[in-house]
């Protein structure tokens, strides 16, 4: 029910979802007779693989995450997160409220032992195809170790859904050299190097496009910040070069002739194809939409979700905690 379309994205994608995954079965939550309308709308019914499961209530985008938590218990985030803790569904997909979706998963899901705090990992593209960055907003400022923490849930998660056996992990940093950053980055980069990873070192803002490692690690802040400013540029681009080309009849003549080659362009860096960022640490799956997404967007966040229930992400981040948290014991 949330994000800013609702049903008329959700519907169609799931949809479009089940077409591709005949065995996947999908429990749409929310509110039953708009959902039960939107699929008529599509010639679609409920069956074996498509189920509604009714909720009363919704949480609004700017809502705050502590009145969604107490006062919401029958919303549709709160009833899907608790279909995935009662086992009845593997895992969650929301275009909702990311601020009330992290606070209620935490509540209801409970973090990996071993983890301190969630992130939120997505994937960007690159020049080489695309890294996985985290933490993109969850976590305003994080210590050294949980720095660490987030390095361990990148890998794995990079390991499992593009099948790189050691991913490289990269630590952003105002330079690439040791000496430069604050002594936080500086202990975070020590304690990141001998947990066992393929750490590569610092990288600064322009590798995350240059895709110089696999897994780009950082703080919340600073992570939404670089997510942000590059969706701005994105976006200034695109502006630039519409104007440029309906500048004169020349040009319009010239951006006809260039069409393909604009269109192969967008679809690189169209967001949607990257659609889908992992909350990391929960003891349970749930992959959160961007609010605005299209159709095609909202598939591929299923998508996905699908590989993380396909390689148990959660149990192998377990594992992997458990195993650091044994090396640090033994020393």
């Amino acid at each position: 029910m949330g994000g800013d379309h609702g049903v008329p994205v959700v519907i169609p994608a799931a949809l479009r979802v089940l077409k591709r995954h005949p065995r996947l079965k999908l429990i749409l939550v929310g509110k039953e007779d708009g959902i039960l309308a939107e699929l008529q709308r599509h010639g679609a019914s409920v069956g074996e693989n498509l189920v509604v499961h009714h909720a009363s209530q919704t949480v609004d985008m700017d809502e705050h995450p502590s009145h969604a938590l107490r006062g919401k218990k029958d919303s549709s985030m709160r009833v899907a997160i608790n279909l995935v803790k009662e086992g009845v569904a593997s895992a969650c997909v929301s275009a909702g409220n990311t601020g009330a979706l992290m606070a209620t998963a935490r509540f209801v899901l409970k973090t990996i032992p071993g983890i301190d705090r969630p992130a939120i990992c997505g994937a960007l593209p690159t020049m080489k195809g695309k890294t996985h960055m985290l933490d993109l907003g969850a976590n305003i400022d994080s210590g050294p170790e949980v720095l660490q923490q987030f390095a361990v849930m990148g890998s794995v998660l990079t390991q499992a859904v593009d099948g790189i056996q050691k991913p490289t992990i990269g630590l952003l940093n105002i330079g690439e050299e040791d000496i430069k950053g604050s002594e936080l980055i500086k202990t975070a980069a020590q304690l990141i190097s001998n947990s066992g990873l393929n750490y590569y070192g610092f990288v600064e803002g322009d590798d995350i496009y240059k895709g110089t490692v696999d897994v780009v690690v950082c703080d919340g802040f600073a992570g939404n910040v670089a997510l942000k400013s590059s969706e701005g540029v994105a976006k200034m681009v695109t502006h630039f070069m519409k104007e440029e080309f309906s500048r004169s009849i020349i040009t319009k003549l010239r951006a006809l002739i260039a069409l393909p080659v604009l269109k192969a362009f967008g679809k690189r860096i169209n967001p949607s194809r990257y659609n889908g960022a992992s909350l990391l640490g929960l003891q349970g799956i749930v992959v959160k939409s961007h609010g605005g997404t299209d159709v095609t967007g909202f598939a591929n966040a299923i998508e996905v979700t699908i590989k993380e229930v396909a390689h148990n992400v959660p149990q192998r981040i377990a594992k992997q905690v458990e195993s650091l948290l044994v090396d640090k014991e033994a020393v």
